[in-house]
């Protein structure tokens, strides 16, 4: 029988903890790394874990309440039904891939599976009616299911600060035996082998790009000739009412990434200037 190995968090500062995170694929992770994530993409999953960004919680106000709601929503779930729950303050870790890792809310005392919180916003309700569970938080907990070799998995969560709910997901072997060759192969490609992941039209791959070339240097360099087609196409799309922004975006940042810190990057046929302005934003 599977038995997960894990780090203590108990004693760690913040910092320590986000640097431990670094070290493998987290149940946040997951849907990034195949692409089904609104949040995060597979560059920025890369730039990451790969430390090419600066140490951040990527915090935003929305999390900092969920947070905050945590435990006061651990103790509607154990007044709901009865069960009781508590920390485990530990990073799990696959003992075949030390790479895989969970991190879970809380454990449910006297039986095997474990409790993950959750808060939604008003408009994200639909994605929690009846059975549903947003896909996402799915991967995330049969990861987690995975790596501490669980059979099921209960979510709390509070729908627009006001509707309480708890539901119980069963294991998906079927699921899982998808999942993780790819989560594997991931990161064994990409982190261990450092190829950066292809660039997409995704905000996270757009900030993450301009993390990494902030400034530019006053270089010119050439372009590759597949890169006049890519351009191309640019214009075409930006002519076209009917055009996505995302597919424009996805253009940009394979220049982004192709240009570097450089200030101009050339092809035969196009010029394109990446210049930082006044303010330090980039022009491309």
């Amino acid at each position: 029988m599977k038995t997960s190995n894990f780090v203590s968090t108990a004693s760690m500062t913040h910092e320590q903890w986000l640097l431990e995170r670094r070290k493998g694929i987290g149940g946040s992770d997951v849907a990034a790394i195949l692409g089904l994530s609104p949040w995060r993409s597979p560059f920025s999953v890369w730039a990451d874990k790969t430390g090419r960004l600066p140490i951040t919680e990527g915090d935003n106000e929305f999390m900092h309440w969920g947070t905050i709601m945590e435990p006061i929503l651990a103790r509607e779930f154990e007044a709901a039904t009865g069960k009781k729950v508590y920390r485990q303050n530990k990073t799990f870790f696959d003992p075949e891939h030390p790479f895989l890792r969970a991190n879970i809310d809380r454990d449910i005392a006297g039986e095997p599976g474990f409790l993950e919180i959750k808060t939604a916003s008003e408009y994200k309700s639909a994605e929690w009616a009846d059975d549903e569970v947003p896909v996402p938080y799915q991967l995330q907990v049969q990861h987690y299911m995975y790596v501490l070799n669980r059979p099921y998995v209960y979510f709390a969560y509070l729908i627009g600060g006001h509707a309480f709910g708890y539901k119980r997901i069963e294991r998906d072997q079927e699921a899982i035996d998808t999942i993780e060759p790819l989560l594997i192969e991931w990161w064994e490609k990409h982190v261990i082998g450092d190829e950066a992941p292809e660039t997409d039209g995704a905000s996270a791959t757009t900030a993450a790009l301009r993390a990494l070339y902030p400034d530019d240097t006053g270089e010119v360099i050439d372009l590759p000739g597949s890169f006049d087609s890519l351009l191309e196409s640019r214009e075409q799309l930006k002519s076209s009412m009917a055009s996505s922004k995302e597919t424009v975006d996805a253009v940009d940042n394979q220049l982004r990434a192709a240009i570097g810190d450089a200030t101009v990057g050339e092809t035969a046929l196009w010029k394109v200037t990446n210049k930082a302005n006044k303010r330090g934003a980039r022009a491309l």
